[in-house]
């Protein structure tokens, strides 16, 4: 058996990120959300969604009952670096391995981050991952037509404050953190 950790939302402006977590053999899935909290200003330049993500992963592996020996195979994204690091410290060398994630694991983890989204009352688009600068456009123009929803909005990356409608939330925000 082998546990297969992937990622899905990491680059999309609206909501966390989901983590999912999948046995192969008995095709078991849970997964769990980094919130959208870790991707807003101080605490996305501290990269604290990276400690985030490795402890989702480690609750991940306690709701599996990560059995002894059992590999671990993690995606190679970025976001699990941190976790990579301490699963090799806890499980050794022999067990972990950064793969690029396929087939069902990639899928049922996508399909949780995009129900998730639709519970936020956002249509994604079907070609989402295949036209990346159009999907981020849809989801902006989602936001300007509803913005109460900006609370679910990644806000932390430093180039949304050339967009309007990220610049007074940017001030906005950064005047809450320094109080």
């Amino acid at each position: 058996m082998t546990i297969i950790i992937d990622d899905a939302g990491i680059g999309d402006l609206l909501f966390g990120v989901v983590i999912g977590a999948f046995r192969s053999r008995t095709q078991e899935f849970r997964y769990e959300i980094i919130d959208v909290k870790y991707f807003r200003s101080q605490r996305f330049n501290r990269k604290e969604y990276l400690k985030q993500a490795s402890m989702v992963v480690f609750k991940l592996l306690g709701k599996l009952k990560l059995k002894p020996d059992e590999p671990i195979h993690i995606c190679k994204g970025y976001i699990f670096d941190e976790a990579a690091k301490d699963l090799t410290r806890r499980y050794g060398d022999n067990r972990i391995f950064r793969v690029k994630v396929t087939g069902e694991p990639q899928h049922l983890t996508e399909i949780a981050y995009l129900d998730e989204i639709r519970n936020l009352g956002y249509s994604p688009l079907k070609e989402r991952t295949e036209k990346r600068a159009k999907n981020f456009f849809h989801m902006m123009n989602w936001l300007k037509k509803n913005p109460d929803k900006l609370r679910y909005a990644k806000t932390g990356w430093p180039r949304l404050s050339r967009y309007r409608l990220f610049r007074s939330y940017h001030q906005v925000r950064s005047k809450e953190c320094t109080k």
